[in-house]
């Protein structure tokens, strides 16, 4: 997933060497395996614990990790300097984390053994936000608009333009923290959010919010994204399974009850983020649509269809991004984890 300030949709910092790192390191995540089970793991979250890591408290809490045979999966708060999961992986910081493909990408490409195994969100949370007064519902729309675009969106900001054969000239990028304020008094006519965030509070603070999801716009790209060095794939592959496998009871239990899963985000795993449960329970029925899709509901959660990856990889390449599909993603363990138990499909 890549985001605003909390989560540059492209990171460049410590990918230097990252291959390196990746093949001299002999730590693995905190791993630790028994005679009876898988031991314990650690997994790199890609941003503080809040909601967007409903599934995995799920998991955690109703003990889908333990039956799986994990005495342990423990969850790694993001959002500070040096947590990329990419870096993490390459450190042994973690066994497995959850990324983007425009973060995880550009560290395959310089030679990290990376792949992304599972995709949570279907479609990126990237949105232009604005109010329905002055909506912008389509990216023909944007033209002659100005609309706030921080720093460190700016690959996503000119894929959307590329994607949409719009000139940046057409368009004014005016420089944007992430004060919604500068939208309410008129300054922005939009700017470049998360759809589960943004709007919730434009909401709950009296206002009357609209949105186009970039995913929408000629950009589609997944987020949340699983990712594991190749040699878990290759070496641990019942383990991978086995993991995947809790991750998906426990997002079938979150999708099921965003009230739940705003209650164990904001009093038990993110309780020292003085997080709203009103507000992250709205966030959690946002962020459910970008979770349960058509495709998902047909082939199950994290799914990826060849259709949907190679969308991806055209929105990669619209940013800069010039990578196989081979290079990046593997499905094949989804694929045999609902081969052998179709019940784990979204009824």
């Amino acid at each position: 997933m890549a985001t605003l300030d909390r989560r540059a949709f492209l990171r460049t910092t410590g990918l230097a060497g990252l291959a390196l790192g990746l093949a001299a390191c002999g730590d693995d995540g905190g791993a630790t395996a028994t005679s009876s089970g898988f031991g314990s793991v650690k997994l790199q979250l890609s941003w503080k614990k809040n909601v967007e890591f409903a599934g995995e408290y799920f998991a955690d809490t109703n003990g889908y990790f333990k039956a799986a045979g994990f005495t342990q999966v423990e969850l790694l708060s993001g959002g500070g300097s040096g947590t990329s999961v990419e870096s993490g992986l390459a450190t042994g910081r973690c066994w497995a984390g959850l990324s983007a493909p425009t973060i995880t990408a550009p560290a395959v490409l310089q030679g990290a053994p990376l792949k992304i195994v599972g995709a949570t969100f279907q479609k990126n949370p990237f949105a232009i936000i604005s109010l329905n007064k002055n909506p912008i519902k389509d990216a023909k729309d944007l033209a002659g608009k100005k609309i706030g675009v921080q720093d460190s969106n700016e690959l996503v900001w000119n894929a959307l333009l590329k994607a949409n054969g719009l000139d940046d000239s057409s368009v004014t990028r005016v420089p944007f923290q992430s004060d919604p304020s500068m939208l309410t008094s008129g300054q922005l006519d939009g700017y470049v959010g998360f759809v589960t965030s943004g709007p919730v509070n434009l909401r709950m603070k009296g206002h009357d919010p609209a949105y186009l999801l970039l995913a929408d716009a000629g950009l589609p790209l997944v987020a949340e994204t699983f990712t594991v060095t190749q040699e878990t794939i290759d070496n641990e592959r019942d383990k991978l399974k086995a993991f995947l496998t809790a991750e998906i009871k426990g997002w079938k239990d979150a999708v099921a009850d965003p009230a739940k899963a705003a209650e164990l985000a904001a009093t038990v795993y993110g309780k020292d983020q003085n997080l709203d449960v009103k507000e992250q329970t709205e966030e959690a029925k946002m962020q459910n649509e970008l979770v349960v899709t058509p495709d998902a509901k047909a082939n199950g959660l994290f799914t990826m269809t060849p259709g949907m990856i190679e969308q991806n990889i055209a929105s990669l390449a619209k940013a800069g991004l010039a990578i196989k599909a081979e290079q990046l993603f593997d499905m094949t363990i989804l694929d045999e984890i609902y081969k052998a138990d179709p019940s784990l499909k979204l009824s």
